[in-house]
């Protein structure tokens, strides 16, 4: 494990140095598009969760079958902020510890991504980034919410036999990851692009390679 402590504050290891600076030059949103400006009317936050390796692997899940929106989709652990939360990173940590067991004690926050609204939601959505040892075994807490948990490591996220532009019938192309039977597109894919960017980890990739949003991952 990496992961320091300094001053008593836990700090990731050398691996997302680039990454920490470039969160600390405060990016702006590489989502151009107006509507992607935050309402302030409703806030959720999610956790990008990487394991502290020189391959740092990033924590997904897939949502229930039975949730009423986004079921079966494969995003990052979160939801919407509580009256009681202290803070973004409290609720991705909360969310996270609902959703899929995750302890608290063991995780190193060291940024956020600026809020993004999202149409389909109507939320002001906070990615909170964090690393961990990945010791713990992490799972569904509640099936009705969380259908499984994925791990990918960054060097297959960043590579070009996984990475297309994904095509949703709406019009909507954007980036997207292959990987086998699992698709992750949308904002979760908009996300971890951005962060591949941000931390020097992305790799030339073939943007022209389309590929349709399978039905199973985009159903309301």
């Amino acid at each position: 494990m990496a992961t320091t402590y300094r001053g008593g504050v836990m700090t990731p290891g050398p691996v997302f140095d680039p990454l920490i600076e470039a969160l600390s030059a405060r990016p702006t949103r590489r989502i151009a598009d107006e509507e992607r400006t935050p309402r302030g009317e409703r806030a959720a936050a999610v956790l990008m969760l990487f394991t502290d390796t020189p391959d740092p692997a990033l924590t997904f899940v897939t949502r229930a079958e039975t949730l009423r929106r986004h079921a079966g989709q494969i995003a990052l652990p979160g939801g919407r902020v509580d009256p009681g939360d202290l803070g973004r990173a409290d609720t991705a940590l909360r969310e996270a510890n609902e959703e899929i067991g995750l302890l608290r004690s063991g995780v190193a926050i060291f940024g956020e991504l600026p809020p993004l609204w999202v149409p389909a939601s109507g939320y002001d959505v906070t990615t909170v980034l964090a690393a961990w040892d990945g010791h713990q075994r992490l799972h569904p807490v509640d099936p009705a919410e969380t259908g499984a948990v994925h791990q990918y490591p960054v060097s297959q996220l960043a590579s070009n036999e996984v990475r297309v532009t994904g095509r949703h019938p709406s019009g909507f192309r954007g980036p997207a990851f292959a990987l086998g039977d699992q698709f992750i597109w949308g904002l979760t894919a908009l996300l971890v692009d951005w962060v591949l960017e941000l931390a020097g980890w992305r790799q030339p990739w073939d943007e022209d390679r389309i590929v349709d949003v399978p039905k199973r991952f985009m159903r309301d």
